[in-house]
């Protein structure tokens, strides 16, 4: 009788999992046929580059949203329910890997300091902005019932942009160094902003002070420093073992999944050691189309090339798409019990602080920038017109903006807060309202500033005009010359540091570069360019 019992359980049980699986397999197939519906549309749209892919994504899944809403009886709007933790795990590294890996080195190496500058340290401005704002001014609307480290973490939530839109109106050819900035301080952004927000989360913190911040700070070195160090060294072991076993000879398949299962890796070893995935595997993706992309076969350069952007594409568009339906999550605007009014004050609230906060430090950090390229020619400046359009490229907010929040202030999806589903919302809306407001007004902004008779009377090289010419096979330092003629070698490199750091410092790279790690690692040949 008990084992009768017994199996009558487990048959029981099989066909409960059986069901699931089964309910699951409809939500499943339905998204992927509107994910195929984006894909077309997005074709469609090719020639009307005001209206990019994230935003007919957005649409595509209001409608589809719409729809579902109605025929559920304003339940639901979604086709699936998903842990924030998807995001994380799945959506987001393919997106932030494909950025290191087809981010233009010479460009973003040769612009490395106003790179950083941008998506470094304007993330600690702008979050420091936007935080301070916010808990100043939501009580004063009525809107409280938030901690410290909700605020700071609203703070590094509303500092990650999203500059597609901006990038599909500007060419890398007319304008290099404004496309690099531009490119390169996204990327660098949403990997600060992530781990900032881990840093955030560390901090249990009742209390706004100078302490509180400098332990922010402290933990937000270590894990950029130590997040960046384990991507380099994924980077350098995939691009020394493809060199040396010349997995080529024999598969073009194994050099592709040892490059993807390695990025996959050092992304779960960030996590697992509590360190920022998102960092770590862009600057994986880096390393490896530096050095591991030179190690493979032609076929294989091809392959991954298209199958990383595939990937990222693909998810990018499940983000928005999803965004598009969460919008009209009938139960999360339901439990909010804020009145209309009081959530537009919410709305306006973020949007002028991020307005404010990227202009605090867009403008100042150009100018900065322009100083230590004081000496490298028209070509190295950022003008006024370039600054206006890396203030607006920063204003829209996407996948990195949503899947924080969802981190943040759901559990599975799922809030039952207040407080918490007041966030989720306010994070919709700024995304929806900065991608297709913004997004529609980029390129007639864009045509303005840069009109196309003088796009490229700047930037046209993207080396500095009149840079010495250098022997790339130059020691900085040799032990066979003479101590006087070291020094003396020495002392003009610090004079050429003081006068012109960025170019001396890229130089020292470039030297060592070709010196000491293409040998060991592989690389571009010397007549290929390179950074």
């Amino acid at each position: 009788m008990e084992a009768m019992n017994h199996n009558s359980t487990l048959y029981s049980d099989v066909a409960m999992n059986l069901e699931s699986t089964h309910s699951n397999v409809i939500p499943i197939t339905l998204f992927i046929a509107v994910l195929c519906l984006c894909l077309v549309v997005g074709h469609l749209l090719e020639a009307y580059r005001w209206l990019n892919e994230s935003i007919a994504a957005i649409l595509i899944g209001f409608v589809v949203g719409t729809i579902i809403l109605c025929t559920s009886k304003w339940k639901s709007s979604r086709l699936l329910r998903f842990n924030e933790e998807l995001f994380f795990i799945y959506l987001l590294p393919p997106i932030i890997f494909n950025a290191g890996f087809q981010v233009k080195k010479k460009q973003f190496f040769h612009n490395f300091f106003p790179i950083m500058l941008f998506g470094v340290a304007g993330v600690l401005i702008s979050t420091s902005i936007v935080a301070a704002g916010s808990w100043w001014l939501f009580p004063k609307l009525g809107f409280g019932g938030l901690s410290i480290s909700d605020y700071l973490s609203i703070g590094t939530i509303f500092s990650s942009t999203d500059t597609v839109c901006t990038l599909q109106v500007l060419s890398q050819d007319e304008t290099p160094l404004l496309y690099s900035l531009v490119f390169g301080e996204g990327v660098v952004n949403d990997a600060t902003s992530v781990v900032l927000f881990n840093a955030v989360q560390k901090i249990n913190a009742d209390t706004l002070n100078g302490q509180t911040a400098l332990r922010i700070f402290l933990d937000f070195l270590y894990l950029f420093s130590t997040s960046t160090v384990l991507g380099i060294a994924a980077g350098l072991v995939t691009a020394f073992i493809l060199r040396g076993l010349s997995f080529g000879r024999h598969s073009s398949v194994r050099e592709i999944a040892l490059m993807v299962l390695v990025a996959y890796l050092s992304y779960m070893l960030a996590e697992l050691f509590e360190l920022s995935g998102i960092l770590t595997v862009f600057f994986a993706g880096v390393l490896m189309s530096h050095y591991s992309w030179h190690n493979v076969t032609e076929s294989s350069r091809i392959t991954t090339s298209y199958a990383f952007a595939t990937l990222s594409y693909i998810a990018e568009t499940f983000i928005f798409l999803y965004v598009g339906m969460d919008a009209l999550d009938y139960e999360k605007w339901k439990m909010s019990t804020l009145s209309f009014w009081t959530k537009m004050g919410l709305y306006s609230t973020v949007m002028f602080f991020i307005a404010v906060g990227r202009a605090a430090f867009v403008f100042p950090l150009s100018i900065i920038s322009n100083y230590l390229h004081r000496s490298g020619g028209e070509s190295s400046k950022i003008s006024g017109h370039h600054q206006m359009v890396i203030w607006w490229a920063g204003l829209m907010r996407g996948a990195v903006s949503v899947a924080l929040a969802f981190k943040q202030f759901t559990h599975s999806g799922v809030t039952l807060d207040p407080n918490n589903a007041t966030m989720i919302t306010t994070t919709i809306v700024i995304v929806l309202f900065s991608t297709v407001v913004f997004g529609f007004l980029t390129k007639p902004l864009v045509d303005h500033l840069l009109p196309a008779t003088n796009s490229n009377t700047n930037n046209r090289n993207p080396r500095d005009p009149g840079s010495p010419k250098e022997d790339m096979t130059l020691p900085l330092l040799s032990l066979e010359e003479s101590a006087s003629e070291n020094l003396s070698r020495a002392k003009e490199n610090v004079s050429m540091l003081m006068d012109r750091p960025v170019y001396t410092i890229h130089s020292y790279w470039r030297r060592f570069d070709q010196t000491y790690m293409r040998p060991i690692f592989g690389g571009p040949c010397s007549n290929e360019p390179s950074c």
